[in-house]
């Protein structure tokens, strides 16, 4: 986006104070929070548990920066890649492992012997798309359509279709949802 070769990022892009510094945000359409996913024969339900004990994280993720500042009590063992870091807790070299909520819900139900046993940690983050900074009429034209899909109720109808099937009953649409761009 940077290098004006995009013009709007529409992923699971998390809005932040260090990215609204070179992008413009649109309405948020997700929230996303911290996740813990851990083996069931050691689940980890609140943080206090993993005192004395090896978390995984990946690298310059909201997960690294939330422990390193909130619980520096935890020992934090770090990769460069998500799948680095998934591999290391099926290896067992962690106790559980951290990231966005809805990251982990969805890898749990996809390996058999781990759940994520705390499903919202921190402050809820909001996702967004984003668009070149300064570029008005485009940010105006993704907002009024978000505005408009929200009347319609897209983003939960688009939830159940989708991401329903994914995360099961491990997460309400409501959880994870923003509609018209409106946090609850």
């Amino acid at each position: 986006m940077i290098s004006n070769k995009v013009d709007i990022i529409l992923a699971n892009f998390t809005v932040t104070d260090e990215r609204k510094k070179q992008v413009d945000f649109a309405l948020p359409y997700m929230k996303v929070s911290l996740g813990v996913v851990s083996p069931k024969t050691g689940l980890i339900t609140d943080v206090k548990q993993l005192e004395g004990k090896t978390l995984i994280v990946t690298k310059g993720t909201t997960a690294e920066t939330y422990f390193e500042k909130n619980h520096p009590e935890i020992k934090l063992q770090k990769y460069d890649q998500y799948s680095d870091s998934y591999q290391a807790l099926l290896d067992g070299r962690g106790d559980a492992f951290s990231t966005d909520n809805t990251e982990v819900l969805a890898w749990a139900l996809e390996n058999k012997g781990f759940e994520v046993g705390i499903t919202s940690l921190g402050d809820p983050d909001t996702i967004a798309a984003a668009v070149q900074k300064g570029n008005q009429e485009l940010l105006d034209f993704i907002n009024k359509d978000i505005e408009k899909l929200g009347k319609e109720n897209f983003f939960h109808k688009a939830y159940e279709k989708t991401l329903h099937p994914t995360y099961g009953d491990t997460a309400k649409a409501d959880d994870l949802v923003v509609e018209g761009g409106k946090v609850d």
